[in-house]
């Protein structure tokens, strides 16, 4: 009987990709690597495993993002060879396998191809790896051509890896992939045929999106847009939208019309997704998230609808909340979901937004190793050898702030030492292929539920349940009852039970090899165990028989898994406050109203909105709180300065919630002072009496800096906060309430900031008072930063030049008064002032003040202090 795949390759599909694979496999044989840079429809994951499967020794293992397309994917070469799923071409996934001893083709998720890195780098029995959609730069996709980069660069140079884009960007993988000369790159060109292009704009009263994310009426919008295109156009339809929520609306939306609706995502049923797969005897609206974008063939479709919207991962790392965040699609995914009309004859794509608007798209989607949570990823690098991933060959690094939160996250776990170096019980979590929070809680709960109802509730979180009203534990009824999500649940329990019966047998060894190319990470010491509890005692309940009611078990493993997301009812409120100090509120009619303590799995907080929704949640009683979160039970003394104040507590806290708290009597010291200082930052130096001494010698201090410079102190606000312990500090010790503020003698505090010696002539540089020709003493304003004297005209007569200040530096600024104290002249030149100033004002003042002297020669008259003219 000829073999199936060479059968196959001696008269293929005629799919573009055809004409490529001759230089496809001639660059393998001759680098052992290669680029297929091809659009979405030319045959690239259909044709290409089966010719390199011709072209080297063992398995050819191919890649996908998704369950779905993995199964699909493999579905599809398998008929085109005539033969069942399991056979020459098979698959793995997460909770599903089907191969053989036959079995030469493989298709599996990233996910499953890391596991077996980490487990044996050198891949035995595998001949090449195809990495398939690299150009969606999912995280996990990213990792894996780095791991097998190094593999290849330190194990098997033998290893052929193949990575094929859908992009341009080709060129990046390329350099990558060759580790010092670039992979070949086999370019193939699509064969689409013309797809009209139609902008379908909702009304202008129409949002699309809003605080809740994509609006009830865009959906009734995106739905007459498919009862359009039903009456203008022929073939399948294919609808692109976010996520099942808006795939469900819009299903709805779409009743009555002659055609058959059928969603397509991640979390149907294996049979809704094949359903949705296969042509039908009539026409068929097929209503889809991003994963028929450029990972599936739905056949049939020569109309697309776009919705404009993606899904992409989002962390906000200061409040630790992580999840998926509704976007507007990128210009390179619009082109993909568009190219889908014109496989198969002339097509349409519908657009749900306005032309001026695609031009302010983004090019391409964010890399998710720039915006998702990186605590899996980090992991990963731990137990390869490569804690930052420095010496890997990524596409782009990770950033600082997502590493250091992802590593601070795992060190709390268990799974890294203090030095980031990967524990035994980091191997175990890593080992069990899930979220490393969910591995923890999969671990610490065994003792306390038993394995098979620890491993129900993870896989209740790990497959994202979506719960009515946010309630979990209605949720993990639910799929017991076998609702829709029941399949995909009870294979996830099944696989995590048997991951967790091979991790109690299995102890990882110090001195196990990290990995290709990098260096072995030990386990200190004091590094739990496999198994061992991290993160605080664990609660001393019934340990296996079941006896923990369903709320308080769910409540338990969200706990464990998500300590810092652990929230009380705020006092005389319906939102809550989570251990990590984000508010919380439950969604309207949510059956979780009103309890008093809550385990939360998902929270996310859109924009405008200052407290998280809860998406899921379990009640949980105080006293698990407690002992779930333990390390972040903390107890300290807080002092504040509040509304005049000092007030002086010793609180109880997990994490940002106050548990107790009872007054001090007698703070330390240091705490009163910081309190204070912060009241008086916050409050500013208003706080203090300010008396006109005080103003004074600040004004003359000020002026000094500035004529002077240092020594001379500067008395800014800015810098007088900021140094308050040098010239406030023993006055605050004393200080317990505002009125002890008020007693303060600036004055004192002020003079403490004067430099020695030059304190001595603080009176001589900045005189507080000038003596004047009348013998009068006149203060000295410096207000402004100008040493001014305001005197009157007749006190000056004699005075031949202005006096300075300042060592002379700084003449005085005389504001020269009439006899009624108003401004007659301003002067810093006194000599040039009677030379040239005086005949004037001497003609305007005598006829109104007939009974001073006004003499004609100011330099020679008497000074006077009255208001008659001298004897």
């Amino acid at each position: 009987m000829p073999d199936p795949i060479h059968r196959l390759l001696a008269d293929p599909p005629d799919l573009p990709v055809r004409s490529g694979l001759p230089r496809l496999v001639a660059a393998v044989e001759a680098h052992g690597t290669a680029v297929v840079q091809a659009p979405p429809g030319t045959g690239k994951t259909t044709l290409v495993p089966p010719a390199l499967s011709e072209a080297v020794t063992g398995t050819v293992v191919v890649t996908q993002p998704r369950r779905i397309a993995a199964r699909a994917a493999a579905r599809r070469l398998a008929q085109l060879l005539g033969e069942p799923v399991g056979a020459t071409v098979g698959y793995t996934v997460r909770g599903d396998r089907r191969t053989g001893a036959g079995t030469r083709v493989e298709v599996v998720t990233t996910g499953i191809l890391l596991r077996r890195l980490q487990r044996d780098p050198e891949l035995p029995g595998v001949g090449a790896v195809v990495l398939d959609e690299v150009h969606e730069r999912h995280l996990d996709a990213d990792l894996a051509l780095a791991m097998l980069v190094d593999v290849r660069r330190h194990l098997r140079d033998d290893l052929a890896v193949v990575a094929m884009s859908a992009t341009v960007e080709a060129r990046r993988t390329a350099d990558l992939l060759g580790a010092g000369s670039a992979a070949p790159v086999v370019a193939v060109e699509g064969a689409l045929y013309p797809v009209d292009q139609v902008w379908a704009p909702p009304p202008t009263r129409v949002a699309r999106t809003d605080e809740r994310g994509v609006t009830p009426g865009f959906l009734d919008h995106v739905a007459a847009t498919v009862r359009r295109t039903l009456d203008e156009r022929s073939g399948d339809v294919l609808v692109f939208l976010p996520g099942a929520g808006e795939i469900s609306g819009v299903v709805r939306r779409l009743g009555g019309v002659d055609a058959d609706v059928l969603p397509l995502h991640g979390r149907l049923p294996h049979r809704e997704q094949d359903r949705a797969l296969a042509e039908g005897p009539r026409r068929r609206v097929v209503v889809a998230t991003a994963v028929a974008e450029s990972s599936l063939t739905v056949p049939g479709v020569r109309v697309v609808v776009d919705a404009g919207f993606s899904r992409e991962p989002r962390t906000d790392h200061r409040r630790g909340l992580a999840g998926l965040v509704t976007v507007s699609v990128s210009k390179a995914a619009a082109e993909q979901r568009a190219g889908r009309a014109g496989r198969e004859g002339p097509g349409a794509v519908y657009r749900c937004w306005a032309q001026g608007d695609h031009a302010r798209l983004t090019e391409h989607p964010r890399p998710e190793i720039a915006t998702a949570d990186l605590t899996s990823f980090a992991l990963e690098l731990a137990c390869w050898g490569s804690a930052d991933g420095a010496d890997l060959a990524l596409l782009d690094p990770p950033p600082a702030a997502g590493m250091a939160a992802a590593r601070s996250t795992l060190v709390s776990l268990g799974a890294l030492d203090a030095g980031g170096a990967v524990t035994s019980r980091g191997r175990t979590m890593a080992g069990l292929g899930t979220d490393p929070r969910l591995a923890r809680a999969l671990l610490d709960a065994e003792s306390v539920l038993g394995g098979r109802r620890a491993a129900e509730i993870v896989a209740l979180l790990a497959e994202d349940v979506r719960p009515g009203g946010g309630d979990l534990v209605a949720a993990l009824r639910a799929v017991r009852r076998g609702s829709p999500d029941g399949d995909r649940w009870s294979q996830q329990a099944r696989r995590l039970v048997q991951a967790l019966a091979s991790s109690s047998g299995e102890a990882a060894s110090s001195d196990t090899p990290a990995g290709a190319g990098g260096s072995a990470s030990g386990t200190s010491p004091s590094a739990p165990r496999a198994g061992d509890r991290a993160g605080g005692r664990i609660p001393d309940g019934p340990p296996s028989d079941g006896r923990l009611t369903d709320d308080l078990a769910v409540g338990l493993v969200v706990a464990l898994a998500h300590p810092d997301r652990l929230a009380r009812l705020r006092p005389g409120g319906s939102t809550y406050l989570m251990t990590s100090g984000t508010g919380a509120v439950l969604p309207a009619g949510s059956p979780l109203v009103g309890q008093r303590w809550l385990a939360v799995a998902e929270a996310d907080r859109g924009a405008g909105q200052s407290d998280a929704i809860v998406r899921s949640a379990a009640p949980v009683d105080a006293d698990l709180a407690l002992e779930a979160a333990a390390p972040m039970l903390t107890e300290q003394d807080e002092v504040s300065w509040t509304d005049g104040t000092v007030v002086a507590r010793r609180t109880q806290r997990l994490g940002a919630i106050e548990l107790s708290s009872t007054t001090l009597t007698h703070p330390p010291a240091e705490l009163v002072l910081a309190a204070v200082r912060e009241g008086l930052t916050r409050d500013g130096l208003d706080a203090l009496t300010w008396s006109s001494a005080a103003v004074s010698l600040r004004r003359r201090l000020a002026f000094l800096r500035a004529a002077l410079g240092e020594p001379w102190p500067d008395v800014s606000d800015g810098a007088l906060l900021a140094d308050l312990d040098t010239w406030l500090g023993p006055d605050l010790l004393r200080v317990r309430r505002a009125r002890d503020l008020h007693r303060i003698d600036v004055v004192s505090a002020l003079r403490r900031l004067l430099p020695w010696p030059e304190a001595g002539r603080l009176d001589e540089l900045a005189p507080e008072r000038v003596t004047v020709p009348s013998g009068a003493r006149v203060r000295v304003d410096y207000e402004d930063g100008r040493p001014v004297l305001a005197v009157r005209l007749q006190e000056v007569f004699g005075w031949q030049r202005t006096p300075a200040v300042a060592g002379g530096r700084v003449p005085l600024v005389l504001q020269l008064l009439s006899p009624a104290r108003r401004p007659a002249a301003v002067t810093s030149d006194l000599a040039s002032f009677w030379r040239t100033g005086y005949p004037q004002v001497r003609a305007e003042l005598r006829g109104r003040y007939p009974k001073l002297a006004w003499p004609e020669d100011p330099l020679s008259a008497e000074p006077t202090t009255g208001v008659r003219r001298p004897r």
